[in-house]
């Protein structure tokens, strides 16, 4: 087994989910064996020096990605390192905090696979593709709640951003292991129902569970809500899992226990006794639902942070 701490990248563009993806993962593998990076903490400038420069935080030149690839570089080889800190509440850096890696390291943030020196510090890396338009309804609601934003505001900084998120962002989906997207059914009425479905591009640059089985049974039903198939990809070949909310729990166990197999470690995780919380997510009321989407994405991610550990 690797005495190093493992490296889990979760990149996309703002709102697109990876902090709600983090803190789910981080309590499958268990708070203490896990440290969070975000790279938000790399900013160069603050929020006034940015519009005082008219750049934004999506801008390689907004960030220090140097100092970013040499702390990630740091915390692969099991050293500490002193990180700065951003706040978003104000706007400016705080102090920097010591920080000792766990067995596991989680980072996450907007151009963790910008340069291949970065790229390099990561064993999984997991890239965030939600459709824009829910996106921006997620920006709209955390900016405005979280971060005293009008509405306004927040989409007049969306336009704003536009270009540096397609030049510099969602490029950097090529570099993923793994792709999720997670959208609306098609037959969702509210643009707020927690409830999604995720399509997942399952790169060949690390190693996936055989799920292979799905394709023997009889999943091939007037509205089938688990599909594997084979597509391409910024014009490479990948397998694409696709897992719709509205899944049954007796198919999803059967997929669930496909990946367990492959990995004893797993058998905890996929025990929703001992793992409760796992594809929890909060309704608008504030409810506890069961997204079985994303417990697969989950789970997935798991079993490559587990595996990369053999």
């Amino acid at each position: 087994m690797s005495h190093r701490p493992i490296i889990l990248g979760i990149v996309g563009d703002s709102a697109a989910g990876k902090t709600t993806l983090t803190k789910g993962i981080a309590q499958i593998l268990g708070a203490e064996n896990v440290t969070v990076i975000g790279t938000d903490d790399y900013h160069r400038y603050d929020r006034q020096q940015r519009a005082e420069l008219n750049i934004t935080a999506l801008h390689p030149d907004c960030n220090y990605l140097d100092i970013m690839q040499q702390h990630l570089a740091l915390l692969r080889n099991g050293q500490p390192i002193l990180k700065p800190i951003y706040s978003h509440t104000t706007g400016t850096f705080d102090p920097p905090r010591y920080i000792k890696p766990n067995r596991f390291v989680v980072v996450e943030g907007l151009l963790g696979y910008s340069t291949p020196s970065l790229r390099d510090c990561f064993d999984v890396k997991v890239y965030l593709a939600p459709p824009e338009s829910l996106r921006t309804l997620w920006k709209i609601k955390r900016d405005t709640l979280k971060r005293g934003y009008t509405e306004a505001q927040v989409l007049a900084e969306l336009q704003k951003r536009e270009p540096d998120s397609a030049q510099f962002i969602r490029p950097q989906r090529e570099w993923a292991d793994l792709v999720a997207s997670f959208y609306p059914p098609a037959d969702s009425t509210d643009e707020n129902d927690p409830l999604l479905n995720v399509r997942l591009i399952l790169r060949p640059t690390i190693p996936h569970p055989d799920l292979s089985e799905i394709i023997d049974r009889d999943y091939n039903d007037l509205y089938p809500t688990i599909r594997l198939t084979l597509d391409r990809d910024m014009g490479k070949p990948v397998d694409v899992l696709e897992v719709d909310s509205h899944a049954t729990a007796d198919r999803i166990n059967i997929l669930e226990q496909m990946i367990c197999a492959d990995m004893p470690d797993l058998h905890t995780v996929c025990n929703r006794e001992v793992n409760p919380n796992l594809g929890n997510i909060t309704g608008t009321t504030g409810e506890i639902l069961q997204s079985y989407p994303l417990a697969l994405t989950q789970l997935l991610i798991t079993y490559y942070m587990l595996k990369a550990t053999k």
